[in-house]
């Protein structure tokens, strides 16, 4: 199920704020290789679309699409394309297992997609459809399982513990990282290259952004409303938590790293 419904983050300011720093260089360089000149690529749950931008510019003159089933965010994406001046690319509502879109692709991607479903195989069965033979499907996701910062705060283990239990809570799996290479088996992938890089947020601005971002998306955005009402965290510990990472944003000695996994699935006419 990859339903707007399910998508546990919404699309607070905060949530989107977070998304729209990506880059191929920073959370997808295990796929740039492939972005030769020519080639067509799908960008599924694209968000505000900066990296299906950046994909875009790699592979001009080849098509990019970029598939959301969020209006809002499309149209952020739409609008990012045209003040980039980037015109290789174009925008649509569609839900990967449920519609998607028409054609096949030599590169289909996902960046922290799988991460959010309930149904990550069957979305991981789509994407291989949907690539041509002699094409890649690549996704990369976090595990945030494996995060891990410094000074220590148990306000901030209480955040992890409060994220994950909201996740499972919607079905999803925050630590799918770890999990990817058996998830792109279990769809039926046979040639897989498994890798994995990390975000590092360090320097005092990393520190202002992800503190910054982090302490306003605990309160107002739709995992804090689910944090509460699935009975995970009180009003009051989120209010504790947003503190921490306030605490943490202005910590001249803050750290704080969380790793990815990542596959290359290459296609051939028989899977």
């Amino acid at each position: 199920m990859s339903s707007d419904r399910a998508y546990g983050q919404g699309h607070a300011e905060s949530v989107v704020r977070s998304q729209v720093w990506r880059t191929v260089d920073n959370s997808a360089a295990y796929l740039a290789p492939e972005l030769l000149p020519g080639r067509s690529v799908l960008d599924v749950g694209c968000g505000p679309g900066t990296i299906t931008v950046d994909l875009a510019r790699r592979v001009a003159p080849g098509e990019v699409v970029g598939i959301d089933v969020s209006d809002a965010v499309l149209e952020q994406a739409r609008a990012h394309a045209q003040s980039e001046g980037v015109s290789n690319v174009r925008f649509e509502r569609a839900d990967i297992t449920a519609a998607p879109p028409a054609g096949r692709f030599d590169v289909v991607h996902a960046h922290q997609v799988l991460l959010h479903l309930t149904e990550p195989v069957a979305a991981l069965r789509h994407m291989l459809a949907l690539a041509k033979p002699g094409g890649v499907v690549a996704a990369r996701d976090t595990d945030y399982a494996a995060a891990f910062w410094w000074p220590a705060d148990s306000r901030l283990d209480r955040w992890l513990e409060v994220y994950r239990a909201v996740a499972h809570g919607n079905g999803a799996e925050p630590d799918a990282g770890r999990r990817l290479l058996a998830w792109a088996h279990a769809a039926g992938a046979r040639d897989v290259t498994p890798s994995a890089s990390i975000w590092c947020h360090s320097t005092p601005e990393e520190r202002a952004w992800w503190g910054g971002m982090w302490a306003e998306r605990i309160l107002d955005s739709k995992i804090a409303e689910q944090a509460v009402a699935g009975g995970h965290a009180s009003a009051e510990d989120l209010r504790e938590i947003s503190a921490a990472w306030r605490a943490w944003a202005a910590d001249p000695d803050g750290w704080f790293s969380i790793p990815h996994g990542e596959i290359l699935c290459r296609v051939t006419e028989t899977g």
